[in-house]
């Protein structure tokens, strides 16, 4: 039955193909990427915590290299920056998290994208397969059933295929983009708690 369907779908078939494995590649990295950059947070700012009290920088910047993900990039800048001030250290945390955000919503656009042109993509093959159907209705021309039923099959199942390609692309780019929140969340909470944890830290000030 699949492989019928593919031949008689047209050259928008294959098309889309290629954009829903290309949808399903994005979709799979951002997924594993969004699930090694999100931590216990409080886990490990526990952690980091405990090894601080003790004054060990060392072993809680060991810790924070030891951890994947952009909490604790961010608690590593505002370890070492520690001693230059709350101030310093708020604004370290800022210029790191702006940089960490687009690494998160890396390919995003691109999910969004095939989510809106997959449906357009099989509306072409639509047109496309009825343009043949109306080509083999001219008058003059002998008339196949044969022939038209390939334009209507071709219109038919570019429609469906769109529409197979979109619906999982949106769905999939709403996950990832929850997941991003989730994690900016986890962000914006240990850059408070952080700031408090280090600025409390006994040694020299400015």
């Amino acid at each position: 039955m699949l492989p019928s369907l593919l031949f008689k779908g047209g050259p928008m078939l294959w098309v889309l193909l290629v954009t829903s494995a290309v949808g399903l590649t994005v979709f799979i990295e951002r997924v594993l990427h969004c699930h090694r950059a999100q931590i216990n947070s409080a886990e490990f700012l526990n952690g980091v915590r405990t090894v601080l009290k003790r004054d060990n920088v060392v072993e809680a910047l060991s810790i924070c290299d030891a951890t994947p993900g952009p909490v604790a990039r961010l608690v590593k800048t505002a370890i070492l920056n520690r001693d230059h001030g709350r101030e310093r250290v708020r604004e370290s945390l800022e210029e790191t998290g702006l940089a960490e955000v687009p690494r998160l919503e890396e390919k995003l656009n691109l999910l969004a994208t095939i989510a809106q042109i997959a449906p357009l993509l099989g509306l072409l093959g639509t047109v496309l397969g009825f343009i043949d159907v109306f080509r083999h209705l001219q008058p003059g021309l002998h008339t196949n059933v044969e022939d038209l039923t390939k334009g209507v099959w071709e219109a038919l199942i570019s429609t469906a295929a769109g529409l197979a390609v979109s619906i999982p692309s949106h769905a999939g780019y709403n996950y990832l983009v929850s997941r991003v929140n989730a994690i900016v969340l986890d962000m914006e909470r240990a850059a408070t708690e952080i700031v408090n944890i280090v600025t409390d830290m006994p040694g020299p000030r400015p």
